[in-house]
């Protein structure tokens, strides 16, 4: 076979440091933005983002010749270097260390865009940590809890 097929979807979850909540509404839209259009330069294909106050998640159709570190990071570093350049924010902006990745396959696909477009209505009913919480046991990964605090 002379030719590479490949569909790898994940689902990418991270925070601002400490969980501060620095993504207004109003800021929030022109991060993801900023965001979108980074990663398509770079040729990293986010076919979904949102978030909330304090954390962002994204759908990404990662091409194997990227670590998913490598493409998280780079998402993360690039962002905050724009948000501290822009001073959209009062203070530093800053991302919390680390992530989370979650594979997601085909046929769930919708699913996890849906999930990540409601993100401000679910957010009415349960917080960052509580959602965390439940999506790492839901794929089974055992976690510290004092490193989601």
């Amino acid at each position: 076979m002379g030719h590479v097929y490949y569909k790898i979807w994940i689902h990418s979850i991270w925070s601002t440091k400490n969980r501060y909540p620095f993504m207004n509404k109003e800021i929030r839209y022109k991060i993801f933005n900023h965001i979108l259009e980074n990663a398509k330069e770079k040729g990293f294909l986010i076919e979904m983002i949102n978030g909330f106050s304090d954390h962002c998640h994204i759908l990404i159709s990662l091409n194997p010749k990227y670590a998913i570190s490598e493409v998280v990071n780079n998402i993360k570093g690039e962002a905050s270097h724009w948000i501290n350049s822009e001073k959209l924010t009062a203070t530093h902006f800053a991302w919390q260390e680390g992530y989370s990745a979650f594979s997601v396959s085909e046929s769930q696909v919708e699913k996890v865009r849906n999930y990540i477009k409601r993100q401000e209505e679910h957010h009415k009913k349960q917080s960052f940590v509580d959602e965390l919480k439940k999506l790492l046991e839901l794929h089974n990964i055992e976690f510290d809890e004092k490193y989601l605090l």
